[in-house]
Formats: structure tokens, C-alpha cells, sequence
């Protein structure tokens, strides 16, 4: 029996999605929850692979079991044995077996929150970027829309990364801002390794002025990592979304 969860986790205490032997990472958490529930050992599959740090307000990930069982008590009992750990189940539902997490999403919508302000952060901590500069919002986004669309995002991606090509199609792009709240936001059908965090430090370059609105696009077609501004810090990125077709995505 195949199943497809829903998750939300505070990425703070993990070394990221995957189970690494350097620490705890979310799944790990989660298979050892199924376990504890279901006395069965599963590979839990993810939607996209955070880093230490980062968080989700919806990833998506699938397992297969022997049994079946009713999607609440699964979410329930699953919600029950991850007690103390930051993570959720949101959701949990029966699917077909053609159904992978990974390989039938169609977009992952990713976010990326700064702080635009002097005073330092409290409820906020850990929860987003703060700038005490002031940033252009309209600069930050005409060099966002510069980057848009099929690209080799070399610059942008990870020294790890493990895609077997640098090109990608970059579907969305975009700044808002409410009040000292800046969110940029993302969207594609598959990232390389770091490219949301790479590109938000670019953008807050071209927000403070220190890049003109030109330098990032400059800085994509170098194809030279050595070109990328500062990583922005995991803290403020978040996966908010991923998409499906409605007919992979139910039994």
C-alpha cells in the first residue's frame, strides 16, 4: 500500500531532509515514526531534498507498506510517536502505486523570508533574514525577471550538487514587500542544490545597491560559481508548495 504524506517542520535541528549519519535529519524522524506506528522499517521518498536549517510548510514524501490503514489514524499515530521532534504530519492519504513524490511533481514553489530593519529579531529569530540596510524592491525585481526562464544556472548552484546538468527552467522569480516584511519567491519544476539562497544573495546586492540591476544576469551567463554573491542564510527559505497532476496524485 502506497502512501503520500503532508509535512510541515521547523528545519532548525536537522541536517537537512535526508538521513545523513552526522545528525538528525526529518526523515529519519519520520521512519522511525513509521516504524514505532506500523512496526514495519520503509525508505521514506521526499519532494525535494532541504538542506540543514531550511523549513517546510508542505513537502510532500511518499512510503509503501504492507498494510493498509485509514488515513487519519495514520496521521494521528504518525503525529503521535514524532513527539518531540519538529515535525508534523498535516496530512496523509492512499495513492497508487505509479505515484513517487520526486519524480511526478510538476513545480516546487519555494519562499524565502528577509526582514528589512535595524532593530533585531525575536519572534522572527531563526525564522528569517534580517537587513538592516534598506532594500529597492523595484530594483530587486527587475534583476529577477532578468533571470528568468532556461538557463545554465552553474553560478547559482552548489559545489555538491549532484544533477547531471546545470540547466534548468526558472519558472517564477518574484520580490513583494509588507511593511518590513520582504518575501521572494520561487517557482520551478526542479531546483539544483543551493540556487534559491544563491540568487536571494544576489538580490539583496542589487536591493542595497552595492550590484547594479544588470550584475545578476551578469553574474548567471559567467557560468563561474566564483561570480556568486553570499549565500543567504537557510534560515529564511521555506518549501511552501508542490504540485501534482490531479490524476497522479489520488487512488
Amino acid at each position: 500500500m502506497r502512501f503520500r504524506l503532508t509535512i510541515e517542520y521547523d528545519g532548525t535541528p536537522y541536517v537537512g531532509w535526508q538521513r545523513q549519519d552526522n545528525g538528525a535529519s526529518v526523515q529519519g524522524a519520520l521512519e522511525a515514526a513509521i516504524e514505532k506506528l506500523s512496526g514495519e522499517s520503509v525508505t521514506l521518498f521526499g519532494a525535494g531534498r532541504t538542506d540543514a536549517g531550511v523549513h517546510a510548510l508542505a513537502q510532500v514524501a511518499h512510503f509503501d507498506l504492507a498494510k493498509d490503514w485509514p488515513a487519519h489514524k495514520l496521521r494521528d499515530g504518525l503525529n503521535f510517536h514524532l513527539k518531540g521532534e519538529a515535525v508534523a504530519v498535516l496530512e496523509a492519504r492512499r495513492v497508487g502505486d505509479e505515484f513517487d513524490a520526486r519524480f511526478c511533481a510538476r513545480a516546487r514553489h519555494y519562499l524565502y523570508r528577509i526582514i528589512n530593519r535595524r532593530s533585531p529579531l525575536t519572534l522572527e529569530a531563526g525564522r528569517a533574514w534580517r537587513i538592516a540596510r534598506p532594500l529597492d524592491i523595484e530594483a530587486m525585481n527587475e534583476a529577477a525577471r532578468s533571470v528568468l526562464g532556461r538557463h545554465d544556472f552553474t553560478t547559482f548552484r552548489s559545489v555538491h550538487c549532484q544533477a547531471a546538468s546545470p540547466v534548468k527552467t526558472l519558472d517564477g522569480l518574484a520580490v513583494s514587500r509588507t511593511g518590513p516584511v520582504i518575501e521572494v519567491l520561487a517557482s520551478a519544476r526542479s531546483f539544483l542544490h543551493n540556487p534559491v539562497r544563491s540568487l536571494v544573495g544576489g538580490l539583496k546586492r542589487v536591493g542595497e545597491g552595492a550590484w547594479p540591476v544588470a550584475r545578476l544576469r551578469e553574474t548567471l551567463d559567467a557560468r563561474d560559481r566564483a561570480q556568486c554573491a553570499m549565500l543567504a542564510p537557510a534560515h529564511g527559505l521555506y518549501l511552501v508548495r508542490v504540485d501534482y497532476d490531479k490524476e497522479k496524485d489520488t487512488l
